[in-house]
């Protein structure tokens, strides 16, 4: 098969996990945008041209006619053949404000990503066929003699979750729960070709620190979560599930009770301060990247810097708007009532607060927070890497979506410092 894209409708816009949009599927109370985008799919096999054009939005409408619509559907048929199957489906959100399903399917020659996205309408605002590369390693563990793995489960009932502890092979020093950044992240935080949080798990197993990291409530329960609760806020999405996983950890005979840390990413490291009042008892928390200032705002800049770098990009204010449409009121107002920084200040915990100085989504803006609200205290490190992104991940020049995509790993100087400090507190 040609491997260039097959490009249709609106350039699909490279996917960001913008740290303030967590719960972006939440808006479609009569049809999740996964089964929307399946529906799509059926139609499009089944030859109903009129019916998906139907649905596009107006700029859609105007750069695909049902006629271009047909043709880029018949040259895909005959270079892929038909569809045999979806490998796998996921939820993301674009910079743009726009939700985008990517239906990984195996047809008869190949492996395609149909990837379809919504508005804020629910109307389709692009589609984009791309071949579907070989991932970067396989994704079964490592050989290591120095750690094993095994699979746990997160809490009980109808919200547990299926994750995975990395355990040292001998003496354990300490144990470490990953909370996850915003949106419905998989247990190894996957974007792109990247999982940082595996490479924190295989790193820190293998410095003699067991970690423990999980499937996201939103990823493993999203549609059941937002047909449950209409009133949805942090605690659902993130911090009810990070305290179970330290209540796990802490029951296990492997480990003391009282070395029991949380590190959070992003969002998890804002919440960080919040989930250890919740569960009175860590040895101490992690932050890498986390927001200091209203989420809001933390996403506000971002688009201002993404319509910067990408020509054509929408208005920022107007993103916004359709982002904040994505969860419900009682999401933003529970995070608005929320300082991060001044929560920390009243724990009696040491802390280590990391921030990659490249990183556009959380900023050195918002580790001045930390700083102005933890300074003076002995029991806080506080640390920035010059040439590191959001994902503590290296790179170079100006930091860009595009930079997500690219294969990388967490820098062995992160984990270095990670170990030294766990070992010192």
């Amino acid at each position: 098969m040609n491997p260039r894209r097959l490009t249709c409708g609106l350039v699909f816009v490279a996917i960001v996990a913008i740290v303030a949009i967590a719960t972006s599927y939440l808006g479609y109370a009569q049809e999740s945008p996964v089964a929307h985008a399946t529906r799509v799919l059926d139609l499009l096999e089944a030859d109903k041209f009129e019916e998906v054009a139907a649905e596009f939005s107006a700029k859609m409408a105007a750069a695909m006619p049902v006629s271009r619509l047909r043709d880029m559907w018949t040259m895909v048929s005959r270079q892929a053949g038909a569809r045999t199957s979806i490998i796998r489906q996921r939820v993301v959100t674009q910079a743009t404000g726009n939700v985008t399903v990517v239906n990984v399917c195996q047809f008869e020659k190949t492996a395609l990503a149909v990837m379809v996205s919504f508005d804020p309408e629910n109307k389709i605002a692009g589609i984009n066929i791309t071949p579907v590369t070989p991932p970067a390693e396989p994704s079964a563990p490592r050989a290591s003699t120095r750690f094993t793995e095994e699979s746990v489960t997160v809490g009980t009932g109808e919200w547990a979750l299926p994750g995975t502890l990395s355990m040292p092979v001998g003496r354990v020093a300490a144990a470490i729960v990953l909370v996850h950044g915003s949106g419905p992240n998989d247990r190894d935080e996957t974007l792109g070709p990247n999982k940082p949080f595996r490479d924190l798990a295989w790193g820190l197993a293998e410095r003699r620190i067991a970690v423990l990291r999980y499937e996201k409530r939103t990823r493993q329960h999203g549609a059941k979560l937002a047909a449950a609760n209409r009133n949805f806020t942090v605690r659902e999405e993130t911090t009810e599930d990070a305290v179970l996983a330290v209540k796990l950890l802490r029951s296990r005979k492997e480990f003391d009770p009282k070395r029991i840390f949380v590190l959070g990413h992003s969002l998890g490291g804002t919440l960080a301060p919040r989930i250890a009042v919740e569960d009175g008892a860590l040895a101490g928390i992690i932050v890498l990247a986390g927001a200091t200032r209203p989420l809001q705002a933390v996403a506000r800049e971002q688009l201002v810097y993404l319509s910067s770098i990408t020509p054509g990009a929408p208005n920022p204010e107007e993103g916004l708007q359709a982002l904040l449409k994505r969860a419900p009121d009682s999401y933003w107002k529970d995070l608005d009532a929320y300082q991060p920084a001044r929560v920390a200040a009243t724990l009696p915990i040491p802390m280590l607060i990391l921030q990659g100085e490249r990183d556009y989504q959380v900023t050195q803006a918002d580790l001045e927070g930390w700083r102005s609200a933890l300074r003076g205290r002995s029991d806080v490190t506080i640390k920035s890497y010059p040439t590191l992104n959001h994902l503590f991940m290296m790179g170079e020049g100006k930091a860009t979506p595009a930079e997500y995509q690219r294969p990388g790993k967490v820098a062995e100087f992160v984990l270095d410092d990670i170990a030294d400090w766990i070992g010192k507190s």
